[in-house]
């Protein structure tokens, strides 16, 4: 299940949560647990159904652990629980969809295309977005961050807002930085198994161009907000983690696929798309 990474989920809920506060709704706690549950099922689906096709694939024992990235090397030392893993994977995928129907009838229809395509992305992600640079590249945050934020702002004010759309613009390019960055040391083992990421497709110099437009992005969204009065101006502190970005670029540019070798590379770049988000949550209930 990765646990240490499921914290990822609670965090774009919040900023979804701190939006719905913003736009003075009244918050029904039996949502924001249902909410938040389904979020959390939804990335455990995902993460056993990785696990499980990873496994399947024999990608698992090519790539090299780290840990940030190639997987967490669980199945390839336990072959047996392989039908278990799919298992939960496809139940934790039922909860959420349980969960998302109720939801569609406690709110309405318009937040269907949100469910539909978060269940589009979490059964296509490994076995087919993989196989597709663009797709792939933008896939986890379109996942994380504007579903998830823009999902709960839905379902617990019952309407939707330019809020939503703008913030959840920040996790969007940080989270694809976070998956982007996590495929620099497997380059050649999703090769041998079919897949073809941005960094397989257009190479690790053009891969970490983008990484740079991705996180400048994410930081000037908040800029261009506060600018525009969306947001309260002490919102700025959601732009310190920009030094965690920074130091994860530094480490791309400088070690190119080795970077699996420096992990603290990688865990900065899991802190600003951990942090950021969290902040700017917090800095917009506080304001």
């Amino acid at each position: 299940m990765r646990p240490s990474f499921l914290v990822l989920s609670p965090i774009c809920v919040f900023l979804g949560f701190s939006t719905s506060l913003a736009a003075r709704s009244h918050v029904s706690p039996i949502l924001f647990f249902l909410v938040l549950t389904g979020a959390v099922f939804a990335h455990i689906s995902v993460n056993m159904l990785n696990e499980y096709f990873d496994f399947k694939s024999g990608l698992d024992f090519k790539t090299e652990k780290t840990a940030f990235s190639g997987g967490s090397g669980a199945l390839p030392g336990n072959p047996e629980m392989a039908n278990a893993v799919l298992i939960i994977g496809l139940l934790s995928l039922m909860v959420t969809a349980i969960i998302g129907v109720y939801l569609i009838l406690e709110r309405g229809i318009q937040i269907l295309p949100v469910g539909i395509a978060g269940v589009v992305l979490i059964i296509t992600y490994t076995q087919w977005l993989n196989r597709f640079p663009f797709p792939c590249l933008i896939a986890p945050g379109l996942g994380f961050g504007i579903l998830m934020v823009l999902g709960t702002h839905m379902i617990l004010t019952g309407g939707n807002s330019h809020l939503p759309w703008l913030v959840s613009l920040v996790p969007f390019f940080l989270i694809n930085n976070l998956l982007l960055l996590n495929q620099y040391p497997d380059v050649k083992a999703d090769a041998s198994v079919g897949r073809n990421t941005f960094p397989i497709a257009y190479g690790l110099d053009k891969s970490t161009v983008v990484y740079t437009i991705f996180f400048v992005a994410a930081y000037l969204s908040i800029l261009v907000a506060i600018a525009k009065g969306y947001i309260p101006g002490q919102s700025i502190i959601a732009v310190i983690p920009a030094v965690f970005s920074l130091y994860a670029l530094s480490g791309a540019r400088k070690y190119a696929s080795r970077i699996g070798d420096y992990p603290r590379y990688l865990g900065a770049n899991v802190a600003a798309a951990v942090s950021t988000p969290l902040l700017l949550g917090v800095s917009i209930i506080n304001g």
